[in-house]
């Protein structure tokens, strides 16, 4: 065994700072609306938004991010994080994921400062994507390994919204989880070699759901 399964399981742990924890991305407003009231209506809206969003955008752009940085094509980085930037839906949604990649820095830059290229401390707004791929090609974790482990944290955290907002059962969540992780392996696979072109992130449930955030009377998550 090598160090790379630790310093994934590191990577995709809850405990890493970065406040993950703290947005749902519109969950809550799903739940507030009746949208989203029980674990069959939890499991079809967070499955449908892995799969025709962050499965078909934001995998396969992951991956792109981690083959360019571990290529030192930093032009491509920068392309790629500004494109994921652009494609936010709401503000909320792209201020989650500055914030987020601001943390993963700061936390790189306190964990191994000398393996950070200097194109990385300069980047003035690195979306999450572009830290995540970063951290998985400095540590040496394989593209596929570190897709798995990127989907597997956005489905963690959707349930463990879900759990607090509809309420649900841990037994419930577990459930979820379950189904969840059976979908990622063919995601995986596709984010892999899907040409930029066929690329999608077209979910506009999703986009209502975060605008819909932004102006919720009462809520628990920042996103």
């Amino acid at each position: 065994m090598n160090r790379a399964l630790p310093r994934l399981l590191q990577l995709a742990s809850p405990a890493l700072p970065v406040g993950a924890y703290t947005y749902s991305q519109g969950l809550e407003w799903a739940v507030e609306a009746g949208l989203v009231r029980d674990q069959a209506t939890a499991g079809s809206w967070i499955g449908g938004v892995l799969e025709e969003g962050i499965g078909r955008f934001e995998a396969p752009l992951t991956a792109c991010l981690q083959r360019a940085w571990s290529a030192a094509d930093i032009a491509e980085v920068e392309r790629l994080n500004a494109e994921y930037l652009a494609s936010r839906e709401s503000s909320e949604l792209r201020a989650e994921s500055v914030q987020m990649g601001y943390s993963l820095r700061r936390l790189l830059h306190d964990l191994d400062e000398r393996s950070l290229p200097p194109a990385f401390a300069a980047m003035p707004e690195p979306a999450f994507p572009a830290a995540w791929a970063l951290t998985a090609a400095v540590w040496n974790i394989p593209p596929a390994d570190s897709l798995t482990a990127y989907l597997w944290s956005w489905c963690e955290n959707q349930v463990l919204a879900a759990l607090k907002t509809v309420p649900l059962g841990q037994a419930a969540g577990q459930r979820l989880l379950l189904a969840l992780g059976d979908r990622l392996p063919a995601l995986v696979q596709q984010a892999l070699v899907l040409p930029e072109a066929q690329w999608s992130n077209f979910a506009p449930g999703f986009a209502l759901a975060s605008s819909g955030h932004e102006m919720q009377y009462s809520r628990l998550f920042r996103s």
